[in-house]
């Protein structure tokens, strides 16, 4: 899951988060005949700007914006507060005022607010990293339709040492959820916080808990770990499981799950023609590897009059020959072209006019060689067979299992490295410690390091920010190769609950887009894959999904529709309680490494900590298969003391940091199988 701060904001964003998107146009009076404001009075006033750059310009200038009112479209529309002056000024530049917004005195507005305004802490909670103490909260306000609400918070130290900072509203699709801050830095654990508003409003008085306030056992001496040495590709990660396999044949066994992927394949294909004049894409119905790449395309002018378009494919050149008029002048278009040569070899090419030459002649142009655009020359390229690790001392489906799989999107690197330290942990301390053999005579453990292995292989090859598959389901102009590294189906939003398909937000159907989620549910072979596993064995009680980047642990639901921000069911109450007082044990395993500690705020449903994710994996398992499923966001944000400020890990750290991320989140998917045993022994 692609990440990001949900309350960060930018200079400019900031002058309006104030009322952005919150004063519905509906209503507004008609435009007065003439506003009348003395040269230095101020007023709020509602304009009608002439286009959106104005708005720009505006914003840069400065301009005191206290509202981006919605409009119909066709409109822009701002709220100003600006004096007599700059009211002309505007309307010089085309502004239309169409409303003077009444403001009551502030006092009694304060007054009336006042007794309306409740505040109340949904979290408070303080903790220690690397030897420095922070705090994070969230509070809510009952005033929830003002956007200018403003809510501070104070804090106290045992030492009387006080302090306070502001909290900025958080709304998701719309709604209202609460106000937050990232984690403040404090000088030492605080004992008291509350919270009071711009509108007179205070909470109680409050003692900030401790997170997470627990600890997983500690490792006994000559406990075996540290089994990562650098990043591992996909061929990688075969080399070790069939090693592994070799090794601890007593404790594992290699699942060859039932669908294999497309591979490091894709169609070949080359711009016949000058793209920046006129141009026809030429492209493989096969891949490239399939005996296309290489192949020549050109055009040809007959030098004859009266001809036809033709074509001959010979000796692996394809030569498209223009057609010409009586005076032997080259009349072919670029769509003349493309139809032409998709009719005549329906079973070898395809073609299509490239994106800005519809309608043009088409230039006698070539030799252009096909080629399918891979650079990984040492990639295997044939269908790909996604492996699993089933471990454990007993391995026919009568002991509790858990299943963690990573690398549904190709771009985390880090993520196959927690799931394969995890798993090397597990064999190598068997034989010499006496908890992991405990743990692995009553829990069934199934990984999957690299659910996405083709986006994967292109990731480390071909294009670092690859996120989905290598399956291209783009047609006509939107397979222009300009566009290959956009191509692909995200994994993590083609499972078949709460999805796209089912009106969920969080997912597109754009070919292109960087969260498409497919042609159908569970089209792609990856997705596919992961409910197979599970399927096949039904003492899968747990799940986690291990992603990156943010330090988040999550939960279902992990989608809403938009209208009303109706998410999938909500647990249990008593499942809640269950989710939460597990979360903090594996996150308290976490932070037992370094000192890394996944923020509380980042702890909770996907839907509510995050964004919505249509047709993610978690909610299939969890809804349809009855399994508690979880998901990680490894590399979390680390204290930057000198610039006083969180600095982002990202998908692919240095090195360094990615090892440090898979022993510690290794430590924490130790602790969801301790989590495992002690439900498996409660059960009957």
């Amino acid at each position: 899951m692609s990440t990001r701060r949900r309350w960060a904001a930018t200079a400019a964003a900031a002058v309006l988060t104030a009322g952005l998107l919150t004063h519905p146009v509906a209503g507004v009076a008609a435009p007065p005949d003439s506003v009348d404001l003395a040269d230095t009075a101020s007023a709020l006033v509602r304009f009608r700007l002439p286009d959106e750059a104005m708005f720009r310009e505006l914003v840069a200038e400065g301009a005191d914006v206290a509202a981006r009112p919605r409009s119909t479209p066709g409109q822009v529309m701002a709220d100003l507060v600006v004096t007599g002056r700059e009211l002309d000024a505007l309307t010089a530049r085309g502004a239309v005022a169409v409303q003077v917004i009444p403001t009551e005195s502030g006092r009694a507005r304060r007054a009336a607010a006042a007794a309306e305004d409740t505040l109340q802490f949904l979290q408070a909670y303080w903790w220690t990293s690397e030897g420095r103490t922070f705090l994070q909260t969230q509070v809510a306000t009952s005033a929830s339709d003002d956007p200018d609400v403003e809510i501070t918070v104070t804090w106290t130290t045992a030492d009387g040492t006080t302090g306070s900072y502001p909290l900025e509203r958080f709304e998701d699709s719309g709604e209202y959820q609460y106000h937050v801050a990232l984690p403040q830095r404090l000088p030492a654990q605080p004992t008291r916080v509350s919270a009071t508003s711009s509108l007179g409003g205070s909470s109680r008085v409050i003692t900030p808990a401790a997170w997470p306030n627990a600890t997983p056992p500690p490792q006994p001496a000559g406990y075996q770990k540290d089994f990562i040495d650098a990043y591992l590709t996909p061929t990688d990660i075969s080399a070790r499981i069939k090693r592994l396999a070799r090794q601890y044949p007593r404790l594992v066994d290699v699942l060859s799950l039932p669908n294999k992927t497309q591979g490091y394949r894709r169609t070949a294909a080359a711009y016949l023609g000058d793209p920046a004049t006129a141009a026809v894409v030429v492209e493989s119905v096969k891949f490239g590897d399939q005996g296309l790449n290489g192949v020549q395309v050109r055009t040809v002018d007959p030098g004859r009059p009266n001809r036809p378009l033709g074509a001959a494919y010979r000796d692996r050149v394809l030569t498209v020959t223009l057609a010409t008029d009586a005076g032997g002048k080259v009349i072919s278009t670029t769509d003349d072209v493309a139809a032409f040569v998709s009719a005549r070899y329906p079973q070898r090419f395809r073609a299509f006019v490239e994106d800005g030459s519809a309608g043009l002649p088409m230039p006698v142009a070539g030799p252009a060689r096909l080629d399918d655009g891979l650079e990984g020359a040492e990639v295997p390229r044939r269908p790909w067979t996604v492996q699993a690790l089933r471990i454990g001392a007993v391995r026919d489906g009568s002991k509790i299992g858990i299943m963690t799989y990573s690398q549904e999107h190709a771009r985390e690197w880090a993520t196959p490295l927690v799931t394969m330290e995890f798993a090397e942990r597990l064999l190598a301390n068997y034989a010499r410690d006496a908890e992991t053999r405990a743990l692995l005579n009553a829990v069934e453990v199934f990984v999957i390091p690299t659910v996405n292995p083709d986006g994967a292989n292109y990731s480390f090859n071909d294009f670092n920010f690859q996120r989905k598959n290598l399956v291209n389901h783009c047609t006509g102009a939107a397979r222009d190769p300009a566009r290959r590294d956009s191509w692909g189906v995200d994994v993590n939003r083609n499972y078949a609950v709460g999805s796209y398909f089912d009106g969920y937000v969080g997912a597109s159907a754009n070919c292109l887009s960087g969260t498409y989620a497919g042609t159908a549910e569970l089209s792609e072979a990856e997705s596919r894959n992961v409910v197979a596993l599970a399927e096949a064995h039904p003492n899968i009680r747990f799940s986690l999904n291990v992603h990156s980047y943010g330090g988040y642990f999550m939960w279902s639901p992990g989608a809403y529709k938009a209208a009303g921000r109706v998410t999938l069911p909500r647990p249990s109450i008593d499942e809640s309680k269950y989710f939460q007082d597990s979360a903090r044990r594996i996150v308290g395993a976490i932070a037992a490494g370094r000192g890394t500690v996944t923020w509380p705020a980042y702890t909770g449903p996907v839907a509510d900590v995050l964004y919505s994710a249509a047709g993610n994996s978690a909610d299939h398992l969890y809804y349809d298969l009855g399994i508690v499923a979880w998901n990680f966001e490894v590399g979390n944000d680390r204290w930057n003391e000198a610039t006083q400020e969180w600095d982002g890990m990202g998908f692919q750290p240095p090195f360094d940091e990615a090892h440090a991320e898979s022993q510690e989140y290794a430590d924490g998917l130790m602790e969801l199988v301790r989590i495992a045993r002690d439900r498996g022994a409660a059960l009957p």
